[in-house]
């Protein structure tokens, strides 16, 4: 039981951090949501239940296009597929005899951040420890996303407008990265960019919803790459 709290409140003091930088991005994503029509209580909804970035812009702004369900669901799923490989790698930080009610809800929880630090752990991960990041960092991204669906309503026209541009500047810090060090990466990029923008231009393609165009130039161009250039192992095989 000790060793529950202590690993619940290590987990809160390390969360800090992340519930900071949370509640700057939930801001400019509540921007998005107002502009998409969404109220505030059901904002903080969205982000108390995906706790994604991505996933919910995606999500905010189909809504705002009013597309259809599947399409949403699908485009989501797309958007926040890497969780899955991140509960995975996450997985192998478990005790053997860990249950299963703890790691169905570490796995709502998981997101980039909480990974990071959790995966850091040098011995097996006590589930109370991302369970504390999460009870910090999660209601930062709740509140956040709700105070800026607010003062998104009350702010003038130009100022909103000016805000909701900062939710790009977090997609950019996202890419810059990892293209800087992999020009395989910079390059697939900048053709997923072209070919997006080439997508809305050309009129046969033009009239397909946005979601869909997004969806399938996902999957066409990450799976071509992984194709191409797949991840060697430190044997050098593909994985």
């Amino acid at each position: 039981m000790n060793n529950n709290i202590s690993s619940f409140k290590k987990g809160i003091r390390d969360g800090i951090p992340i519930a900071l930088g949370y509640f700057a991005v939930a801001f400019t994503l509540g921007i998005v949501a107002r502009n998409s029509g969404i109220s505030a209580p059901l904002s903080a909804i969205f982000s108390a239940t995906c706790i994604s970035s991505t996933g919910e812009y995606v999500g905010f702004t189909l809504i705002g296009e009013q597309a259809a369900y599947l399409e949403i669901a699908i485009m989501t799923l797309v958007a926040n597929a890497r969780y899955l490989l991140l509960s995975c790698a996450l997985s192998q930080k478990f005790s053997p005899t860990m249950n299963f009610i703890h790691r169905f809800f570490i796995g709502i929880f998981v997101t980039d951040e909480i990974f990071g630090i959790s995966i850091s752990c040098k011995e097996s991960l006590n589930p109370f420890y991302p369970y504390g990041a999460a009870a910090i960092s999660v209601p930062a991204w709740a509140i956040g996303t709700a105070l800026g669906v607010i003062m998104g309503n009350v702010l003038p026209a130009n100022i909103v407008s000016a805000l909701s541009v900062g939710i790009y500047g977090m997609f950019i810090a996202i890419i810059v990265p990892p293209a800087k060090e992999n020009k395989i990466i910079a390059a697939f990029v900048v053709i997923a960019m072209i070919i997006s923008y080439l997508s809305s231009r050309i009129p046969s393609i033009a009239s397909i919803s946005s979601g869909t165009r997004i969806i399938v130039i996902t999957i066409v161009i990450s799976s071509i790459a992984a194709l191409l250039f797949p991840v060697k192992d430190k044997e050098g095989a593909g994985v």
